[in-house]
C-alpha cells in the first residue's frame, strides 16, 4: 500500500497544497485531475520519490515495486526495444547483465559459479525467464510488432517511442503503477488495450491525464486537486463531476439563503432604528446581522475559456471533392489512393494507426504540400481555417505580444475588441503584455483557436487540437465544435471529444481510405470486445 501523510508543497512562494492524507489501496485506480499548474505531475514526482514534499511523508509497504512512466524518450536510444521494456524492472535487467558477463568470462571460477547460482536463483524469483515474452506481448499489445523489437529505440519514430515507455513501465506487473498523461500519442487501438489492461489490473494504478473517456473507464476513484487541497472521491470522473456540481450549488443556494436574510435584516435595521418603540428589536437584529457571516465559497483554480465559433456565410451544397489522393514524405508513400466526398454540416473524424498520415492529408487539402498524385477541389462558398499540430511557426520567430499577435488576423483592430477576444481565451492583465514567443503549448493552442475564431470560417480543419490543453480547455474546445453550424475535419487523441462530435469516422489505412459506416461509439466498443475475446490485432 502507498500513503501519504500529512503532504504539503509550497513552490515558488506558491501553495500548490497542504496536509494530504491518502491511502491508495490495490485494486482501484485513481484518476488526479486539476487545472493547468495546479500540481497534477508534481503530486505524482512526490509520491514515486523524485521530489521531496515540503512537509510530511510518503510511504510503502515494504517489499511492493513502484514504476512510473517516463517521460525522456531519449534516455533509452541505445537500447533495444525489447531490452529498453525490460528495463522497467532494473534490478531484473542488472541481474540478466551481471550473469551473461560471468558465463562470458574464458576463466569461470568457483567464486563465478557461487555468484551465478545467486542470480539464477533472483533471476528465477523475479520471472526471469517470462521477461522477454512478457515484454513482446506488452509491444505487441501497445501496437509495436515483433519485427521492431531488436532494433534500437534510437530508430524508432518518436509516436512509438512512446509507446516503448508505456510497456516499459508497465513491465514486470509493479505493485504501483504512476502514469502521467499515458494515452497521449496513442491511437484508438492502443488506447482501448492500454483501459483493458489497467481495468483488469490488480495492483494499484495511478494516473494523470485529460481524456474524460479513459478516465471514466479505467477510474475507480478521483484525486481532485483543487483550492490547494488534495481531496479523494470514490467513482469516476463522471461521477466526481456531478457530484461536485450538486455540492456547488448547494453550497450557492445555502449562501443565497443567507444573503437574503442578511438583506432582510438590514431593512428592517433601516426601516426602525430611528423608532424608539422599535429600537431593542432592531439592536437584536443588528446582532444578529453581525452573527451571520456568508460560508467563503472556495475559488476554484479551474477556468473555462469561450470558445465558440461562427460561420461568416453558409457554405453551399458542394464542399469538398476527393479524388485518389496520394501523397508521400521523405520519399515514402504515406497516403495512398484517397478518395471522398465532404457533405453540409459534416464533422469527419479521421483515424489512423500513423498520426502522420492524417498530418499530411490536412497540409494537402490546405495547400500547405502538394500531393504526388490525384485531385482534390474545394466548393466556391467554402472558407477553411486551420489547426495544425505543429503550430510553432506562428510564434517562434515572432516578438508581438498577445494584443499585437491577434491583431493580426482581426478586421476589427481595436485594442478593446482585441483585449475582449483574449480574455474569452482566459488572457487578462499582464497576460495581453505577454511575448507570443514565450507562451505554453496550451497557451499557443489556445491563441490558434483565437485565431480560428475570428476567421469565421465555414470549415474548420483540426489536427490533434486537444495536444497540451487542459480539461477546461478541452470541455470548452468541445462544446464549441458541437455547437458549430458548420462542416468540421479533425483528428484527436480525446476520445470523448472524438465520440461526441463527429458524425462522420474515415480510417486512413496503408491500403487506402476505409469508410465506416458506425459511430465511434460503436467503433470502440468492436475493438474493446475484441480484446476482451483476445482476438485483437494491429494492422
Amino acid at each position: 500500500m502507498l500513503s501519504t501523510q500529512d503532504v504539503s508543497l509550497i513552490f515558488s512562494s506558491k501553495k500548490l497544497f497542504e496536509d494530504v492524507n491518502i491511502k491508495f489501496t490495490p485494486g482501484n485506480c485513481y484518476g488526479v485531475i486539476g487545472a493547468n499548474g495546479a500540481g497534477k505531475s508534481t503530486f505524482l514526482k512526490i509520491l514515486s520519490g523524485e521530489i521531496e514534499p515540503t512537509s510530511g511523508t510518503v510511504s510503502m509497504s515494504p517489499n511492493l515495486r513502484l514504476s512510473v512512466l517516463k517521460q525522456d524518450h531519449f534516455q533509452y536510444d541505445n537500447e533495444t526495444v525489447l531490452n529498453a521494456v525490460i528495463l522497467g524492472n532494473e534490478r531484473l535487467m542488472q541481474v540478466i547483465r551481471e550473469k551473461d558477463a560471468i558465463y562470458a568470462k574464458p576463466d569461470f571460477s568457483d567464486e563465478d559459479g557461487i555468484k551465478a547460482a545467486e542470480l539464477e536463483s533472483e533471476f528465477a524469483e523475479m520471472n526471469g525467464w517470462e521477461a522477454e515474452s512478457e515484454a513482446g506481448s506488452l509491444l505487441e499489445g501497445i501496437g509495436i510488432p515483433s519485427e521492431l523489437h531488436q532494433k534500437l529505440v534510437k530508430d524508432m519514430k518518436d509516436g512509438d517511442k512512446v509507446k516503448v515507455l508505456l510497456a516499459q513501465a508497465l513491465f514486470g506487473k509493479p505493485d504501483v503503477l504512476l502514469l502521467d498523461e499515458p494515452t497521449n500519442h496513442l491511437e484508438p487501438k492502443a488506447i482501448a488495450w492500454l483501459e483493458y489492461f489497467i481495468m483488469n489490473y490488480d495492483k494499484t494504478v495511478i494516473v494523470v491525464s485529460h481524456d474524460r473517456h479513459f478516465l471514466n473507464k479505467v477510474c475507480t476513484h478521483m484525486v481532485d486537486i483543487d483550492f490547494a487541497k488534495v481531496n479523494l472521491y470514490v467513482g469516476n470522473y463522471d461521477f466526481w463531476k456531478q457530484s461536485s456540481e450538486i455540492a456547488m450549488q448547494l453550497r450557492a443556494n445555502e449562501n443565497k439563503k443567507k444573503e437574503d436574510k442578511a438583506k432582510e435584516l438590514e431593512a428592517f435595521i433601516r426601516r426602525f432604528s430611528a423608532n424608539a418603540s422599535k429600537s431593542k428589536q432592531a439592536t437584536s437584529r443588528r446582532k444578529q446581522l453581525e452573527k451571520l457571516t456568508l460560508d467563503d465559497m472556495p475559488i476554484s483554480s479551474r477556468k473555462y475559456p469561450y470558445v465558440k465559433f461562427d460561420q461568416e456565410r453558409e457554405a453551399g451544397d458542394i464542399l469538398l471533392e476527393v479524388n485518389n489522393l496520394s501523397a508521400s514524405v521523405d520519399g515514402e508513400r504515406i497516403l495512398n489512393d484517397v478518395s471522398f466526398e465532404l457533405q453540409k454540416g459534416d464533422k469527419l473524424l479521421f483515424i489512423s494507426d500513423s498520426s502522420l498520415a492524417i498530418t499530411t492529408l490536412f497540409k494537402v487539402l490546405y495547400g500547405e504540400i502538394k500531393p504526388d498524385s490525384g485531385t482534390f477541389r474545394w466548393g466556391v462558398t467554402t472558407s477553411q481555417a486551420y489547426l495544425p499540430k505543429d503550430f510553432n511557426d506562428f510564434f517562434n520567430d515572432c516578438d508581438l505580444n498577445l494584443i499585437d499577435w491577434l491583431r493580426q488576423y482581426s478586421e476589427d483592430q481595436s485594442e478593446n475588441f482585441i483585449r475582449g477576444f483574449l480574455g474569452r481565451m482566459l488572457f487578462t492583465g499582464d497576460d495581453t503584455k505577454k511575448s507570443a514567443k514565450v507562451l505554453s503549448g496550451g497557451e499557443k493552442v489556445r491563441c490558434m483557436l483565437a485565431r480560428m475564431m475570428l476567421m469565421s470560417s465555414n470549415v474548420l480543419l483540426f489536427d490533434d487540437p486537444t495536444n497540451h490543453l487542459d480539461l477546461e480547455s478541452i470541455t470548452a474546445l468541445n462544446n464549441g465544435l458541437m455547437d458549430f453550424k458548420g462542416t468540421v475535419l479533425f483528428s484527436t487523441h480525446d476520445q470523448e471529444v472524438a465520440r461526441t462530435v463527429s458524425t462522420r469516422l474515415l480510417e486512413i489505412t496503408p491500403k487506402g481510405l476505409l469508410h465506416h459506416e458506425k459511430s465511434y461509439d460503436s467503433y470502440l466498443a468492436d475493438i474493446e470486445n475484441q480484446f476482451s475475446n483476445g482476438s485483437a490485432e494491429f494492422s
